[in-house]
């Protein structure tokens, strides 16, 4: 059975996508980037401002099924600037402490609102 997730404490779908899709205990969500879900703004102070932001909004969907990032098993991150990683990888180390999912981090030659970075995940409800 397939279930879409929605919430209001992260930013909407602005095109023909759904925040996440919940697949026999497995969650998949869409990019996130740096918009504020309240405000509709975005937040780009600077690139740790950005990350923390993006995480945040991951942050509401995982929760919006009752999950959280221990439960995160893989995650994209893409970048406008492999120069950025270093700043990324320290505010997504916060969010995911000792047991860390797997990913892969690329740069790409562009991201939506022109933001800096964008991370997806999988996550297992077992």
């Amino acid at each position: 059975m397939k279930t879409t997730v929605h919430t209001d404490k992260a930013p909407a779908a602005i095109g023909p996508y759904s925040q996440a899709i919940v697949v026999n205990g497995f969650l998949y969500t869409s990019g996130q980037i740096a918009l504020n879900p309240e405000s509709g703004e975005l937040e780009m102070g600077n690139i740790e401002q950005e990350t923390s932001r993006v995480m945040l909004n991951l942050k509401a969907v995982l929760e919006a099924v009752e999950m959280d990032f221990s439960q995160v098993i893989k995650t994209t991150i893409y970048l406008s600037d492999m120069a950025y990683y270093a700043q990324v990888n320290s505010v997504y180390a916060e969010f995911f402490g000792e047991h860390p999912p797997a990913r892969e981090a690329v740069q790409v030659a562009g991201l939506p609102k022109g933001v800096n970075v964008e991370i997806s995940l999988v996550a297992f409800k077992g």
